[in-house]
């Protein structure tokens, strides 16, 4: 049965519906999902009850109460699907496995097989419930997505701040944003400066530090004291929400993956129809005894036969075994669809921080001229002390002294860097403008360094550099290799850091096709563009906000989970909850063996009914022999999925 995804597109609420949505709420779906269980209990009880009884032979249990038992119990898992296929039929499409469902069903209560209809019908309700739970169960919330929205502003008004929603806040007005808390909406910084966390917004790994009037955005984090910022943008146009609306038209235009059963069956379905009215006249030809009774009997065997039910069965088991593998090895797949549109990736697009770098600085390099590494780190060290700023924290991380200096007279140089008296020297420590002002010669070969650079000069003498970078994630090579060695060699690297940054990252990682410096719409542009050759099949890897478009415009989305934003998790098809990279290669791997293992299961499936359909055409097979067949088949599927939670998945493994 074909399943309907929750797409943010379809989603356009009004906001303060949406936003209005409480726990109240969330435990009626609750209430809700436990409802869709109820049918098949009352359903199960009552045939369990009824084949007790006809064991038993109940006297009681004759006649019409017996068809009245079965026809209650059969009511309601089968009118869904009766009512279903009724509805097929009015749209002109006839041969769904609604409509062999239903026939092969009422088929069986007409020559009297009332549990056997039941059980059939039972059997498909099931397996529609189990395949429909695993998909609900990975499925997001939309509130998670707004939850990314600043729920309110700190809006000047009447000579005191008050909180108010983003919504409501005009353009020319003035907010507060304390430490911790987002900036809700665009505008011009009208402090003297900030720290700002854009990472949701740029994948921009270090934090941007900004001065007076420069430009700030919505979803941003002021990290360091509070802030003051003049609104020039509405809500609705800021960055924020503007990246939201990327997100919902981009799911707007995911395709949806159909399952299995539904493709056979309009195959199988009209196949098995025509066959069995053949059964039915054909033998008026050729046989001289005729009697139309006995073959309409037959006819009606050969369609409960017929019931695609161990194939109901079998490809949602595969898929589970699937899953269940995939979250013991600390992937999350949003539904089976997902682990089959795994199977068909042969273009990999990754983010590059967070997603293959840990995002967090650490010391690269070391290079002291005229001083000891040891003494030149002390005076380093001394003035950065006084800093909060990510990179003077990856400073202080270098513990090799434990006689540190103390610096003396430290003041701060805007957009430049520190100044300080260390051990009775003066101490410099920032960027190339700090060294050109103090007319501070550096060395040429400073300017080929791509990463974060930490310049020193000691009495007016240049004396060395640090270079801070964000670190690669251990597995991160292992990952570009393996990801080749299963058959994927279109990789390519798309990152809101800096461009020059962006590219040694990927020369480190062998990956041929970088790009940085990129907006979330350029991404999202880059993805459309590789989607427009449909040869390609294209998975993005992500973690930030910025990444969220992407997610939802490629063939497959992977978020990671640990360390990921909501937005990404939420838009996702696919969750690495350990962060690690690697896992792509294995979710590759678990969904190839899967599929392999359903269609295993659908050709057992399809065999055994070929069988048994050609015995019960020739009078050879009875009701319960079709019903043990389909057992049969079953406890085989079981089994075969169960194999995909006892394989290794090692990378040399096939």
């Amino acid at each position: 049965m074909k399943k309907k995804k929750v797409n943010l597109g379809d989603l356009r609420t009004d906001s303060k519906e949406l936003n209005s949505h409480d726990d109240g709420h969330n435990h009626g779906n609750s209430s809700n999902n436990f409802k869709a269980y109820i049918p098949a209990i009352i359903s199960s009880t009552m045939l369990i009850t009824g084949i007790a009884l006809d064991y038993f032979d109940a006297t009681f249990f004759k006649g019409l109460m017996r068809i009245i038992w079965y026809t209650i119990a059969y009511f309601p898992v089968g009118f869904p699907v009766v009512k279903e296929g009724w509805n097929s039929i009015k749209k002109g499409d006839v041969f769904t496995e609604f409509f062999l469902m239903s026939i092969a069903t009422i088929g069986a209560f007409i020559i009297g097989e009332y549990p056997e209809g039941v059980a059939v019908m039972l059997f498909y309700a099931v397996g529609e419930l189990f395949q429909n739970a695993a998909v609900n169960k990975a499925k997001g919330n939309i509130k998670a997505l707004l939850d990314v929205r600043p729920k309110e502003a700190n809006v000047f008004r009447d000579n005191d701040y008050i909180s108010v929603s983003p919504e409501n806040v005009e353009i020319g007005e003035k907010i507060q944003i304390r430490v911790g808390e987002k900036i809700p909406l665009d505008g011009i910084l009208l402090s003297k400066k900030a720290l700002l966390n854009t990472a949701a917004l740029t994948g921009e790994s270090k934090p941007d530090s900004i001065l007076k009037d420069a430009k700030v955005y919505a979803g941003s984090i002021n990290l360091e004291s509070v802030i003051e910022v003049e609104v020039t943008k509405k809500f609705e146009d800021s960055s924020i929400a503007r990246i939201l609306d990327l997100v919902q038209n981009a799911t707007a235009r995911k395709s949806k993956t159909e399952l299995f059963i539904r493709q056979f069956a309009r195959i199988y379905t009209p196949i098995v129809v025509f066959l069995a009215i053949g059964v039915t006249f054909l033998p008026y030809f050729f046989v001289e005894d005729y009697i139309f009774r006995d073959w309409l009997y037959r006819a009606l065997i050969f369609l409960v036969v017929s019931c695609p039910c161990a194939l109901v069965i079998s490809i949602p088991l595969g898929y589970f075994g699937g899953l269940g593998a995939a979250s013991k090895n600390g992937v999350l797949f949003k539904g089976a669809s997902f682990l089959d549109a795994m199977t068909k990736i042969n273009t990999l697009v990754m983010d590059k921080t967070g997603t293959v770098t840990k995002g967090v600085f650490k010391i690269k390099e070391i290079k002291s001229t005229g001083w000891e590494e040891s003494e030149f780190m002390k005076y380093l060290m001394a003035l950065e002390e006084q800093s909060t700023h990510p990179i003077a924290k990856a400073i202080m991380e270098y513990k090799e002294n434990e006689d540190d200096y103390e610096a003396k007279d430290v003041s701060e140089i805007a957009g430049k860097g520190l100044k300080g008296i260390v051990n009775g020297k003066t101490v410099l420590v920032g960027n190339k403008a700090l060294m050109a002002v103090n007319n501070i010669d550096v060395p040429a070969e400073t300017k080929f360094i791509v990463e974060s650079i930490v310049l020193v000069a000691i009495e007016n003498q240049f004396a060395g550099y640090v270079v801070i970078a964000d670190e690669l994630k251990e597995d991160a090579k292992e990952t570009i290799t393996n990801l080749h060695k299963v058959g994927i060699k279109n990789i390519m690297m798309l990152s809101g850091d800096k461009d020059s940054i962006t590219q040694q990252v990927a020369k480190e990682l062998n990956v041929e096709n970088a790009k940085g410096g990129l907006l979330p719409e350029d991404k999202l542009n880059e993805v459309e563009s590789l989607k427009k050759n449909p040869e390609n099949k294209v998975a993005f890897i992500g973690d930030g906000i910025n990444d969220a478009p992407v997610l939802a415009a490629s063939n497959v989305g992977i978020a990671m989970g640990g360390l990921g934003s909501d937005v990404a998790i939420e838009t996702a098809d696919i969750i690495i909850q350990t962060d690690q990279p690697s896992k792509v290669v294995r979710a590759i791997k678990i969904s190839r063996s899967t599929r392999k293992i359903v269609w295993q299961n659908i050709i057992l499936a399809f065999g055994v009914k070929v069988i048994v359909l050609i015995l019960g055409a020739g009078g050879l097979a009875t009701m319960w022999e079709a019903v043990f067949a389909d057992v049969g088949v079953a406890l085989l599927a079981i089994l075969n999925a169960v194999r995909l939670q006892r394989m290794e998945w090692n990378y040399n493994s096939k």
